[in-house]
């Protein structure tokens, strides 16, 4: 029950600073990467670098949390 209990703090702590990090990305360029499609009232934006980095620094941060366990 204590890993489930610290697992839902972790998750949580995880998701409250990605809500901030969603909330500040706008204010910063993009990253070479991205896709980003304007024709006229139509925009497509694909964040695949971001998403790519992202997804590099979440795999080093979990790994560094659970690879003691």
């Amino acid at each position: 029950m204590r890993q489930l209990g610290l697992f839902l703090i972790a998750l949580s702590l995880l998701i409250f600073i990605l809500g901030i990090f969603f909330l500040i990305l706008p204010r910063f360029p993009r990253i070479p990467g991205d896709i980003l499609v304007r024709k006229g009232r139509f925009t497509l934006f694909i964040p695949l670098g971001t998403s790519l980095l992202l997804s590099l620094l979440l795999t080093l941060l979990l790994n560094l949390l659970f690879r003691g366990k």
